[in-house]
């Protein structure tokens, strides 16, 4: 049976309909239309009961007074831990939860008083397999969605045979979608959140849960998709995914947003660090870790699992610490000792810290 969520959105469709656009004809948007997504002081607060007999009230603050804006045409990520608000605001920016307080717009509209001019101009698409139809194709399944939009027959099949294109399917498009992997499916999730030919994409954590190769191609898809002029606001806690695919990229944690600006910005926050990798032999490292920990201005040393016989190192160490943490690698045997840049990453572990790990 389908799915709750594709219930729901297609009642949305049915009801608030969103008509093909075909070519879309040249605008001139004023200054205040400027941008895709404006969002002033959002809050969202869940209220639930518990106890035995329901009768303590609870709630939790998802979204702190959130303000942000988003340009057209611009490939936007929303990095995060798990539970820091991410989803909650992606379903306010669909129109498919109320905020408590606060204003959001989508192309100067707003999302709770004009839902169906919204809805007419943005896709969603979800991380994870539920919301296809395993019984049918991925053809019957674009085509399906193609008549929710209102797409004429016509360009209904143009428009799946496009995507089908895209996102590499068209050698299996006539196979049942539960015979896909689940890379195939994400990559017909897209495909799908594309038919309408939507100004603004929102992604949820869309390469959750896929393996390396898998998850490569599904980027490379939304990266292409700057060449159709689409808008993509992109949540992630993958942050060499978003800071190879942003322009822009914004640090959410506990329903706030302390940081916004070009991935290349954000990682001169952590400059007056060096960073260095080391590998040791797996037999010694423990203990190197320890002197390297005692060693003036080292910040952190990280142990990851041997490999080969190796144990990697990772030290974070100020520019004083940079010779004595050298130092003491070469007096415990260390091998291909390097520097390296400073990334998405390392900000984000310094912004957040063990608050990132809370929920």
């Amino acid at each position: 049976m389908p799915s709750t969520a594709i219930h729901t959105a297609a009642r949305a469709v049915a009801c608030h309909g969103a008509p093909w656009r075909g070519a879309r004809s040249a605008v001139h948007y004023g200054p205040r239309l400027m941008s895709a997504i404006s969002i002033r002081d959002l809050r969202r607060t869940y209220r639930s009961s518990s106890g035995f007999f329901s009768t303590r009230r609870v709630e939790r603050e998802a979204l702190r007074g959130v303000s942000l804006e988003v340009k057209r045409g611009e490939l936007f990520g929303l990095l995060g831990p798990n539970g820091a608000g991410k989803t909650t605001l992606v379903k306010i920016l669909a129109t498919v939860l109320l905020p408590t307080a606060g204003t959001v717009e989508v192309f100067g509209s707003d999302v709770v008083r004009s839902t169906t001019e919204v809805r007419k101009r943005i896709g969603l698409v979800f991380g994870g397999e539920r919301g296809l139809y395993g019984s049918i194709s991925a053809r019957d399944t674009l085509r399906f969605w193609s008549a929710l939009y209102r797409l004429p027959s016509d360009a209904g099949r143009k428009r799946t045979d496009e995507l089908l294109e895209l996102v590499g399917l068209r050698d299996r498009a006539d196979e049942r979608v539960w015979t896909y992997s689940r890379g195939m499916k994400q990559r017909l999730h897209l495909a799908r959140g594309l038919i309408a030919r939507p100004e603004l994409l929102l992604l949820d954590e869309p390469t959750i849960g896929l393996d390396p190769v898998a998850a490569r191609e599904l980027r490379q898809i939304v990266a292409r998709l700057r060449d159709e002029d689409v808008t993509v606001f992109l949540t992630t806690h993958y942050m060499a995914e978003a800071e190879s695919l942003c322009d822009r990229v914004a640090f959410i944690n506990e329903g706030l947003i302390p940081l916004v600006d070009r991935p290349r910005v954000l990682t001169r926050l952590a400059s007056e660090i060096r960073y260095l990798e080391a590998e040791l032999p797996a037999a010694s490292a423990d203990a190197l870790a320890v002197r390297l920990r005692a060693a003036p201005g080292v910040r952190d040393v990280r142990l990851s699992p041997a490999v080969e016989g190796f144990a990697p190192i990772a030290v974070d160490a100020d520019a004083t610490a940079y010779d004595a943490a050298l130092q003491v690698l070469a007096e415990g045997g260390g091998q291909r000792v390097n520097t390296r840049e400073p990334t998405l990453e390392d900000v984000y572990v310094r912004l957040l810290g063990e608050r990132g790990m809370r929920v």
